[in-house]
C-alpha cells in the first residue's frame, strides 16, 4: 500500500516532463497509475469479503513511535475503489477536455495525480498522525487545483477560501487526535477502534475530530467554499468536489463511528447539522440556472444527508451510507463530466441558453437522465438502492430507536427532514435534465461542436456502474458486511436490495418522487416562493464580511507597528521579552541564587575591560568607534571562553565577532560619520531606561538559571562518549554533528534561507549578474594593452584595476603572505575539528575572512578572481552535501545521519580514523563560505559600484558635463575600469 502511495507521487513528479513530451496523450498514460490500484484493489475482493484485513507498517520516525502504517478493511476497500477508480476515468477525461495550448498542464497533471495518492494515503493511513498529513496533503493540493489559473481572481479567492476554512478544519482535528492519541496510549487508529477510551477529553477530541469531518464535507456553516470551488476546472470538480476530497469528511465518521457514535455530542452534531445541510443544499441549488453551479449545491446537499446517515451508528444505517457513498460518486461524478462536455462543446453553462441538447447529444443525455434519476432515487439504479435502505434504517430509528438513545420525536425529525431533503434532490435532478437538454421555446437551438466519443466515454462508463450495481445491491451487502458487522444488530438485517417489502420506507420513496416531480412541474411558483424569501444575509455573504474585517484589522494592525523604524520594531521585541519572560523574575527567590564573582583574577579584568567597552559604545558620536568599542566586548567574551576552558566557543566567537565588525565597516560606508548631535529628546531617555531594564532582566535569567540546577548535568558523560560514540574528542563537535545533528541540518537550513532573503534584499538582479573577472574589463579608449611575458601569470590582479590613491602596497604585500595560509589553516580547522577546535563552521569563516582579505586588497575584482562562482550556487551545494551524507547511511542499512568511524590501514604510514561526519561538516563549511561570499558582494562590491558612480556623477556635475543615465547605473558597466595609471597588467 505505501508503494501504491509511493507511485502516484513519483508519477506527479515526472508529469511535466511527460506531459512536455507527449503532449494531451500524457494524461493516458498517468491514468495507468490509479487503474492499476483499482485492479489491485478489485484482486482483493475476496480477503476483504472474508473480513481479514491488510496491514503494513513501515518504520518511520522509531524514536518518536512514528511508523507508516496502513490498513485496508472493507471501508477502505470501498474508498479506494472510489478513489482511484474515479481518478483513473477524470484523469483519462483530462484529454479531451483540455487543448494543447491550455496553461500549465504539466504541473495540473501532477498536482492531480498527486492528489490521488494523497487520498489513497489518507483513506489507508492506521495512524491518526498519518491521516493528518495526509490530510492536510489533500488540502494544499486542491488550494493549487482549484487556483488553476492564478490571473483570474475568482480562481484566487475561491482557492484561498477553501484554504482558510479547510485549513481551520484541519487544525481543529488535529488538537482532537493529539488529545484521544494521549488518552488512548497510542495514535494507531485499529487499535484505539477495538479498545476505545472514554472521558470528557475523549468527547471534547471526538468533537473537535468532527469540526475537521465538517469542514472537510462541507458541513453547514463551513458549506460556503464548495460552490466557490466550481470556477476549478471540471475536471477537478467532478474528482474533488463530488467523488474524492469532500469524501474524507465522511470517511472519518465511518470510520470512527464503531467505537464514538454514542459519545455526548455525536449524533446531535452530526443529525442536526446534516439534516439542516441537506435541506440548505438542496433550497439552493433550485435557484441556480448554472448546471455546473445547481450540481455544486447539490453535493452539498448529499454530503449533508451522507453525514446524517453514517452518523446514526447503526448496522443498517452504516451500510445504508457505504452504498450511498459509491451512488453519490458515481452519479455525481458523471453528471460533472456531462457539464464538462457541454461546456466545452457549447462554451455556455447557462440552462437558459442550452436547449435541444438532448437531439444533438443522445447518447450524452440518455448517461445524464440515468445517473440524475440514480441521484434522484429512481429505481432501479444503485441511487435508489441506497437511498431505499437509508429510509429503512431511518425509519426503524423513528420507531425503535435503534439503540441510538434518541427519542421518538427526534428520530421522526430526523426522518421527515431526510424527506423533505429528498424531496427537493429528486426536484433539481429534474431540474438539471431540463436545462442541459430540453428543448425551450423561444430559445434558439445551442450550437454544439464536434464530441469525440472518448470525451464522453468517462460518463457513460459511469453510469453504466450506477445501473450494473442497482442489480447487484445483494452482493455488495456482502462485501460491506465486515464493516458493518462492529455494529450491534437492530430491528431489521441490513440489506441493499431493490425491493424491501411494502412499508412506511417504499411509501416515502414514491411520496418523494411524486413531490419532486410536482415541484419541478410547478418550478414557477417555487421560484416564485424562492424570490420571495430572498435575502443577502447567507452565509456566503457573512464569510466576506468577515474577510473583510479580517483585511481591515490586518491593515490596521500593519500600520500601527510596521512603521518602517528599526529602532520602533526593537524596542516592541524588547518590551515583549520584559514583560512576558522578564515578569517571571519576580517569583524567583533570591536566596537560592549562588554567585562566584570570578574564578581567577584575570576573568575580572576581561570582565571589567568589556564592561567599559560597553558603556564607552553608548557614549560614543561616531558609528565607526561605536561599532568597534561594541566588537571588544564580544572579543572580551572570547577571551572569557577561553579563561573558561573552553577554546573551541574562543575560536567560533572571535571568527563571528571579526566577520561581523568587517560587515558593519562596509555598510558604515554609505552611512553619516557621526551619529545625529540633536539634543536628548524625551524619546531617547526612555530608550535608555529600556535599555536598562532588559540588561537588568537578562542578567536575572543568567543569575537564576544558573542557579536553577538540581541534577547532575549530562555533559559529565560526554567525555568517554564523544570518543565510543562520535569518534572524536572535541566534544563540541560531536554534539553537533552527531548527538544534535538534526538540529544543526535545520539550524543550516535556517541559514540557507537568511541567506536567500538577504540576496532577494539586497540584489536586484541574479547573484551571478555582477561576477567579472580582470581579463572581462574592457579597456578605455586610449589605453595601451601591454602585454604579460609568456608563461607568467599575475596574482593578485585586482588590485591593478585600483587608482593609485585606493591601493595599498603595505596591504597587498601582507595579503600574498595570509592569503594561502588562511586557507590552508581553514582546512586544517575542518579536517582536525573532531578531535581539536576547529570544524566546518570555524573553518568556513577562516576562508570567508581570506576572501574578505582579497577584496579589501584588490577591491570586487579582485574577489571575483578568487571566488569566481555564483554564492547561491556554493551555498545550494553546500545545504545538497550535508543533506546527501545524512541520508547517505540509509543505503548501508543504517540511520539517517548516523556516523561511521573507518580505519585505514597504510603500513608503516599508520592507520589514520575517517569519521564520515566529515562530510556533514563540509556541508557546513560550504554553506559559511558562500554566505560570507554573499555578505561581501552584496555590501562590498555593490556598495563599492554606488560609491563610484555617485563620485562620477559629482564630477560630471562640476564639468557640466550630463550626468551618467541612473538606469545603467553602476550594476551594468564598471565604474572603475582600468586607467593609464593602473592596467591589468601592472603600472609600468
Amino acid at each position: 500500500m505505501l508503494l501504491l502511495v509511493t507511485a502516484h507521487l513519483l508519477v506527479a513528479a515526472l508529469c511535466p516532463v511527460l506531459v512536455r513530451t507527449l503532449g494531451l496523450r500524457a494524461f493516458w498514460l498517468v491514468a495507468t497509475v490509479p487503474a492499476a490500484t483499482t485492479v489491485w484493489a478489485l484482486t482483493q475482493t475476496s480477503r476483504v469479503a472474508d473480513g481479514r484485513a491488510r496491514v503494513e507498517v513501515t518504520g518511520w520516525v522509531p524514536s518518536l513511535g512514528l511508523d507508516l502504517a496502513f490498513r485496508m478493511g472493507a471501508l477502505q476497500w470501498l474508498l479506494v475503489l472510489v478513489v482511484a477508480g474515479i481518478g483513473a476515468v477524470v484523469l483519462a477525461y483530462c484529454r479531451w477536455y483540455f487543448s494543447p495550448d491550455s496553461r500549465d498542464l504539466g504541473r495540473f497533471a501532477g498536482v492531480l495525480v498527486a492528489f490521488v495518492g494523497a487520498m489513497l494515503g489518507l483513506v489507508l493511513a492506521d495512524d491518526l498522525l498519518l491521516v493528518y498529513v495526509f490530510w492536510e496533503l489533500t488540502t494544499v493540493f486542491s488550494f493549487v487545483l482549484i487556483g488553476h489559473d492564478p490571473t483570474r481572481r475568482a480562481h484566487r479567492q475561491s482557492a484561498l477560501q477553501a484554504l482558510l476554512v479547510t485549513t481551520f478544519g484541519g487544525l481543529a482535528m488535529l488538537v482532537g487526535m493529539l488529545l484521544l492519541g494521549h488518552a488512548a496510549g497510542t495514535f494507531r487508529i485499529s487499535e484505539i477502534l477495538a479498545d476505545p477510551p472514554t472521558g470528557t477529553a475523549v468527547t471534547v477530541a471526538v468533537l473537535l475530530v468532527l469540526v475537521g469531518a465538517a469542514t472537510k464535507s462541507a458541513l453547514l456553516p463551513f458549506h460556503v467554499w464548495l460552490p466557490g470551488a466550481m470556477v476549478a476546472p471540471t475536471p477537478v470538480s467532478a474528482y474533488l468536489h463530488a467523488a474524492s476530497m469532500v469524501k474524507a469528511g465522511v470517511y472519518l465518521v465511518a470510520l470512527l463511528a464503531p467505537a464514538f457514535a454514542a459519545s455526548a455530542g455525536w449524533r446531535p452534531a452530526l443529525l442536526v447539522l446534516g439534516v439542516a445541510t441537506m435541506l440548505l443544499g438542496g433550497w439552493r441549488a433550485l435557484r441556480q440556472i448554472d448546471v455546473k453551479l445547481l450540481l455544486a449545491y447539490g453535493t452539498v446537499s448529499q454530503l449533508g444527508f451522507l453525514l446524517v446517515v453514517l452518523g446514526l451508528g447503526t448496522r443498517s444505517a452504516t451500510l445504508a451510507g457505504l452504498g450511498l457513498l459509491l451512488a453519490h460518486a458515481l452519479f455525481k461524478a458523471a453528471l460533472f463530466l456531462v457539464v464538462g462536455v457541454i461546456d466545452r462543446s457549447t462554451g455556455t453553462r447557462d440552462m437558459h441558453e442550452l436547449s435541444g441538447l438532448g437531439r444533438r447529444l443522445p447518447v450524452l443525455a440518455a448517461a445524464a437522465t440515468v445517473a440524475a434519476a440514480s441521484m434522484a432515487g429512481v429505481p432501479p439504479l444503485l441511487g435508489f438502492v441506497s437511498k431505499e435502505a437509508s429510509l429503512v434504517a431511518l425509519v426503524d430509528l423513528a420507531r425503535e430507536g435503534e439503540g441510538t438513545g434518541l427519542g421518538p420525536v427526534a428520530g421522526w425529525a430526523v426522518l421527515l427532514g431526510v424527506v423533505a431533503g429528498s424531496v427537493l434532490t429528486a426536484a433539481y435532478s429534474a431540474r438539471f435534465v431540463w436545462g442541459a437538454f430540453a428543448t425551450k421555446p423561444g430559445v434558439e437551438p445551442t450550437r454544439v461542436d464536434h464530441v469525440p466519443a472518448g470525451f464522453a466515454a468517462g460518463p457513460v462508463l459511469l453510469t453504466g456502474l450506477t445501473v450494473a450495481l442497482g442489480l447487484l445491491g445483494p452482493t455488495l451487502t456482502g462485501l460491506l458486511a465486515p464493516a458493518v458487522e462492529v455494529f450491534p444488530e437492530g430491528a431489521h438485517e441490513p440489506e441493499l436490495t431493490l425491493w424491501h417489502g411494502p412499508g412506511l420506507a417504499l411509501l416515502l420513496s414514491v411520496v418523494v418522487l411524486a413531490l419532486g416531480a410536482a415541484a419541478h412541474v410547478g418550478r414557477a411558483p417555487v421560484a416564485r416562493l424562492q424570490g420571495s424569501w430572498g435575502t443577502d444575509r447567507s452565509l456566503e455573504h457573512g464569510y466576506r464580511l468577515v474577510m473583510r474585517g479580517v483585511d481591515r484589522a490586518a491593515v490596521e494592525v500593519t500600520g500601527l507597528t510596521q512603521r518602517g523604524s528599526v529602532s520602533t520594531y526593537l524596542a516592541i521585541i524588547l518590551l515583549v521579552v520584559l514583560v512576558v519572560p522578564g515578569s517571571t523574575l519576580l517569583l524567583a527567590d533570591a536566596s537560592e541564587i549562588d554567585v562566584v564573582a570570578w574564578d581567577t583574577p584575570a576573568q575580572a579584568v576581561v570582565g571589567l575591560v568589556a564592561v567599559g567597552a560597553a558603556v564607552m559604545a553608548t557614549r560614543a558620536r561616531r558609528r565607526l568607534r561605536a561599532v568597534v568599542l561594541a566588537g571588544v566586548t564580544g572579543y572580551g567574551a572570547a577571551l572569557l571562553f577561553v579563561l573558561h576552558g573552553a577554546p573551541d566557543l574562543a575560536l567560533t566567537q572571535i571568527l563571528v565577532e571579526t566577520v561581523s565588525l568587517l560587515v558593519f565597516v562596509l555598510v558604515l560606508r554609505r552611512l553619516p560619520e557621526y551619529f545625529t548631535d540633536r539634543p536628548l529628546a524625551r524619546s531617547r531617555w526612555w530608550r535608555v531606561a529600556l535599555a536598562v531594564a532588559v540588561g537588568t532582566a537578562v542578567a536575572g535569567f543568567m543569575l537564576v538559571a544558573g542557579s536553577a540546577r538540581t541534577a547532575a548535568p549530562v555533559s559529565i558523560a560526554f567525555p568517554p562518549e564523544a570518543v565510543s560514540y562520535g569518534g572524536g574528542k572535541n566534544i563540541v563537535n560531536v554534539v553537533l554533528v552527531d548527538v544534535r545533528a538534526w538540529d544543526t541540518l535545520g539550524e543550516l537550513s535556517v541559514l540557507v534561507a537568511a541567506a536567500t532573503g538577504v540576496a532577494s534584499l539586497v540584489f536586484v538582479t541574479a547573484r551571478d549578474a555582477g561576477i567579472r573577472r580582470v581579463h572581462e574589463i574592457p579597456y578605455p579608449a586610449g589605453v595601451r594593452k601591454i602585454p604579460t611575458r609568456p608563461g607568467r601569470r599575475a596574482w593578485l590582479p585586482g588590485s591593478r584595476t585600483l587608482s593609485p590613491d585606493r591601493r595599498s602596497i603595505v596591504f597587498e604585500v601582507i595579503t600574498r603572505l595570509l592569503f594561502h595560509a588562511m586557507v590552508v589553516f581553514s582546512v586544517y580547522l575542518l579536517i582536525a575539528g573532531h578531535n581539536l577546535p576547529g570544524g566546518g563552521f570555524a573553518a568556513g569563516m577562516v576562508t570567508g575572512l581570506a576572501l574578505a582579505v582579497r577584496y579589501l586588497a584588490g577591491g570586487r575584482y579582485e574577489l571575483d578572481e578568487a571566488a569566481p562562482i555564483d554564492a547561491g550556487r556554493l551555498i545550494g551545494a553546500g545545504l545538497a552535501v550535508a543533506a546527501a551524507s545524512a541520508m547517505a547511511p540509509l543505503a548501508f542499512g543504517g540511520s539517517v545521519l548516523q556516523s561511521a568511524d573507518i580505519t585505514i590501514h597504510l603500513g608503516p604510514l599508520g592507520e589514520p580514523h575517517l569519521v564520515t561526519s566529515v562530510f556533514f561538516d563540509i556541508g557546513v563549511y560550504l554553506v559559511v563560505i558562500g554566505l560570507v561570499l554573499d555578505l561581501l558582494r552584496a555590501l562590498g562590491s555593490r556598495i563599492d559600484r554606488h560609491i563610484l558612480a555617485d563620485e562620477r556623477a559629482a564630477l560630471a556635475a562640476r564639468r557640466g558635463d550630463p550626468a551618467p543615465d541612473p538606469a545603467r547605473g553602476p550594476t551594468t558597466q564598471p565604474t572603475d575600469q582600468p586607467t593609464d595609471h593602473a592596467t591589468p597588467e601592472g603600472a609600468r
